[in-house]
C-alpha cells in the first residue's frame, strides 16, 4: 500500500510530530523539525510520551513506525536555545524527565516498533532509534554518539539500551570516541537490521511495518512480551514464569490460532480477530 493512502495525517507538538497511517494498522509519527534537523525538544518529547498510549488501541494499531522529515531522522537534543544563565537547569530538565518519559513510552509500547533512520541520526535521536525494537536506515544515512565531544556523561538507561544492542566493546568505541558510523557499518554491528538505497526507505520501512502489522496479534503482542521480559530477566521468578505459561495458554484456546490453522490449511490469507 503506498505511505499515506491508510488515513489522514494529525498533527502533533505545534506540527513538529505528525501522526499518520501509511499502511493498515500502522502508525507512523514522523519529526518534523527541519529547521532544527529535527531535533528533540520538549514538546517532540512530551508528545511522543503522549501519543504512543494511545496507539494501544485495541488490533487498529499492530506496529508503530518511527522517522524523520528527510534527510535527517534527528540530530539529537535541541541544545541550541538553552540559555547561558540557566544552561545546567534547562539541561536537566530536559534530559531527566521528557526524554526519559518518552523513551520509557516506546519501549513499554505493547506492539512491534521500527525505527526508519532515512539519514543522520545522533544522539538522543540515536537511543530513540535504538529503543525501537527494529531499525531500517538509508544507505546514506550516518549515526553516531557525541557525548564525548560535548562534555555529557550520558544516561544510564541510555547507555544499557546500547549495551543491549551492540555489546560492551562498540558501546565503549561509540561513547569514548564520539565518531559517526556510515549505515554499514551499522548494520555489521548490529546498531541497524537492515540498510536499503536511499530512494526506497520510506517505501521499504513501511513495508516491513505492514508486514509486521499482517501477522498474528496475539501472537506478536504475546512475543514481543516474552522476548521483552526475557531479555530484562535472564532467570525469571516463579510469577514471571505463570504469566508466559499463561500467556501461551491463552493463546492455544484462542480464535485467532484456529483461524490461522485453518488459514494455512486452506492456503488463504487469515482473518485475525486478535481474541
Amino acid at each position: 500500500m503506498p505511505a499515506g493512502s491508510a488515513g489522514g495525517t494529525e498533527s502533533l507538538a505545534g506540527g513538529k510530530l505528525v501522526l499518520d497511517r501509511p499502511a493498515d494498522a500502522v502508525a507512523r509519527l514522523r519529526i518534523a523539525n527541519p529547521e532544527r534537523r529535527n531535533a528533540l525538544d520538549h514538546e517532540i518529547l512530551a508528545a511522543i510520551a503522549a501519543t504512543l498510549p494511545r496507539l494501544d488501541d485495541g488490533i487498529a494499531t499492530r506496529c508503530v513506525l518511527i522517522t524523520g522529515t528527510a534527510p535527517v531522522f534527528s540530530a539529537g537534543y535541541n541544545i541550541a536555545e538553552f540559555s547561558d544563565e540557566a544552561f545546567e537547569r534547562e539541561a536537566e530538565a530536559l534530559v531527566a524527565h521528557p526524554f526519559q518519559a518518552a523513551m520509557e513510552a516506546l519501549v513499554a509500547h505493547p506492539w512491534p516498533t521500527v525505527a526508519a533512520i532515512n539519514g543522520l541520526c545522533l544522539g538522543g535521536g540515536l537511543e530513540l532509534a535504538v529503543s525501537c525494537d527494529l531499525r531500517i536506515a538509508a544507505a546514506g544515512a550516518e549515526l553516531g554518539m557525541p557525548p564525548a565531544k560535548l562534555g555529557l556523561v550520558y544516561g544510564h538507561t541510555g547507555l544499557r539500551r546500547f549495551l543491549e544492542t551492540i555489546g560492551l566493546p562498540r558501546t565503549r568505541e561509540m561513547f569514548f570516541t564520539g565518531r559517526n558510523t556510515d549505515a554499514a557499518r551499522a548494520e555489521r554491528i548490529g546498531l541497524v537490521d537492515e540498510v536499503v538505497a536511499e530512494e526506497r526507505i520510506e517505501a521499504a520501512s513501511v513495508a516491513l511495518a505492514a508486514e509486521i502489522a499482517a501477522a498474528a496479534p496475539l501472537s506478536v503482542r504475546g512475543n514481543k512480551r516474552v522476548i521483552d521480559m526475557l531479555a530484562a530477566n535472564p532467570v525469571l521468578d516463579a510469577a514471571q514464569e505463570r504469566e508466559l505459561v499463561e500467556l501461551r495458554r491463552a493463546c492455544f484456546g484462542s480464535a485467532d490460532f484456529r483461524e490461522g490453522v485453518r488459514a494455512f490449511a486452506e492456503k488463504r490469507r487469515p482473518v485475525w480477530k486478535g481474541r
